[in-house]
């Protein structure tokens, strides 16, 4: 029989962050409202929290992890206006030219929303390109290991911008930097690096001593 396993929730997050601070738990996120251009929330607080959540979800995955960088991604240009334009979608949290590096052809950024070229400075492009992204995923779809590390740092901002309590701020870092310490782990073993820069699809047999012992 297959074991079910909860994944954690976006609720369950703020949940957690609300115990860390010594606050009671809630049973929804609540709903917001518009009156005359500004969102009203049911919960102040749970909302406050909740944009801590988002917050520090997007500051872990800004820096660059094997699960939500990809290389080599082709990107069609598409008629905007009578101009072929690259979109790069609102998930995209950093990306650059494959290669960029040693081919210097072209130094890219987004602007409006549409791939741009700083040499030729045009957004304007004649044929598909391939670029290195770092996408931004929502937390529900995070590695449970990222999850527990964005819920102890969103734990700790709560901490120092809602309690007025150094001891608990410290605590709730130290946790922190544990959870990030197995995000490391997690990375070190998911993502294959190495020093020497071998190439993606390549192979490499490194030398085994033990094959020494064997013989």
């Amino acid at each position: 029989m297959a074991t079910t396993i909860d994944t954690e929730t976006e609720l369950s997050a703020v949940n957690s962050i609300l115990g860390a601070i010594g606050q009671s738990p809630v049973t929804t996120l609540g709903t917001s409202t518009v009156d005359g251009g500004v969102t009203a929330y049911d919960n102040p607080e749970v909302a406050f929290v909740y944009n801590l959540l988002r917050d520090a979800n997007q500051d872990v995955q800004n820096e660059g992890w094997h699960f939500n960088t990809e290389k080599h991604v082709t990107y069609t240009p598409q008629d905007v206006g009578g101009v072929d334009k690259i979109a790069i979608g609102s998930d995209i949290l950093k990306m650059d030219v494959t290669n960029g590096w040693s081919h210097r052809k072209f130094d890219v950024v987004n602007r409006n929303g549409y791939l741009y070229d700083k040499y030729d400075h045009t957004d304007e492009w004649d044929g598909d390109m391939l670029l290195d992204i770092t996408r931004l995923f929502e937390y529900t779809k995070l590695p449970p290991v990222f999850k527990r590390y964005v819920t102890y740092k969103a734990s700790h901002m709560a901490a120092v911008q809602l309690v007025n309590n150094q001891q608990l701020a410290q605590l709730l870092q130290q946790q922190a930097l544990l959870a990030r310490a197995a995000c490391i782990e997690y990375e070190s073993n998911q993502g294959n690096h190495s020093m020497f820069g071998f190439p993606e699809d390549s192979v490499y047999q490194t030398y085994q001593p033990w094959r020494v012992i064997a013989r």
